[in-house]
């Protein structure tokens, strides 16, 4: 353990099951104090599961984890008094303004009187939420509503936050906001763990977990997971776009294929000579009409395809 930032998280082998489901597989992994921790995978991989393992709302069905130097199976109580969660449901009292929802959290933490209410304004200050500090919450769009339950994570200042796909359903500004937030809580000193299954944010985090069916498939840097991406890569739109794929996941030297939105995102292997001649014969025997093909950037995207493995499973996703 480095002494200057010691480990916020340790997780040793988790695993939590439901019956005979297996939410979560094994995991294991570190996080670092002050460090913006993203957990990445497709809805249902597990991350909201393993999130409340490590509030201490589940206990582990095998395994260890420790937050904040506190056992989360044994130390439960005391483990939610030194973390912040943020919840993916909707965990606001509709009926109460966004004032009185901050006072009733922090009352929960202890917090009373001045101290209560110079906390508040810091908040309302660090969130911008001065425009609805007397509205009903459930008045609210949703960006300020998850703006006000960052907050209420926040009110107690726990040195570790765990926010469960903290910008769900929020426009594209908003969302662009949130991460500005957490990058400022990183910087002062706060751990955040943040899962997601949006790419793009992911990419803002120091280090990432990609996870899939409750397995860790992959943990490093979104610079080192991009730069480990092997091949090139090319942006294919076609008509019709299925038969598109299926014949791409089928030609030689296609490493992985899937789509991307209108077009198909197809990955070749390294050394092929021609590689724009061999997608338009491919695509011109199977008598599919080829629109556009260009070579494209690498994204987390296909860094999570690469990984998955099976070639079948990812035409199917």
């Amino acid at each position: 353990m480095n002494e200057a930032r010691p480990f916020a998280v340790v997780v040793e082998h988790l695993v939590r099951r439901f019956g005979d489901f297996v939410a979560v597989d094994d995991l294991s992994f570190t996080i670092a104090t002050g460090e913006v921790f993203g957990f990445l995978g497709p809805n249902g991989a597990g991350k909201s599961t393993t999130i409340r393992v490590l509030c201490g709302l589940l206990l582990p069905s095998s395994g260890w984890a420790w937050v904040a130097g506190l056992d989360v199976a044994r130390q439960a109580e005391q483990l939610r008094r030194r973390i912040g969660y943020m919840p993916q449901q909707f965990s606001l009292y509709p009926d109460l303004t966004t004032e009185d929802n901050l006072e009733f959290y922090g009352g929960l933490y202890g917090l009373r009187g001045d101290r209560l209410a110079a906390r508040i304004n810091a908040l309302v200050e660090l969130l911008e939420l001065q425009p609805v500090r007397d509205q009903l919450t459930a008045t609210l769009a949703t960006g300020w509503r998850q703006r006000v339950a960052l907050a209420c994570a926040l009110v107690h200042q726990p040195p570790i936050v765990f926010l469960d796909e903290p910008t769900s359903g929020v426009d594209p500004r908003a969302r662009q906001h949130f991460w500005d937030l957490i990058a400022d809580l990183a910087a002062d000193g706060t751990t955040v763990l943040v899962t997601t299954h949006l790419m793009e944010e992911a990419e803002r985090c120091t280090r990432l977990a990609m996870i899939n069916r409750g397995e860790l498939i992959a943990l490093d840097t979104p610079r080192a997971l991009l730069e480990g991406l092997k091949g090139r890569l090319y942006q294919v739109a076609a008509t019709p776009l299925l038969r598109a794929l299926e014949m791409l996941s089928r030609t030689d030297h296609v490493v992985d294929a899937a789509l991307s939105g209108s077009a198909v995102r197809v990955r070749l292997a390294e050394g092929v000579r021609d590689p724009v001649g061999l997608i338009t014969r491919s695509l011109a025997a199977a008598g599919v009409r080829l629109t556009e093909l260009r070579e494209a950037r690498a994204s987390l995207d296909d860094v999570f395809v690469s990984l998955m493995g099976d070639r079948e499973e990812v035409v199917g996703a």
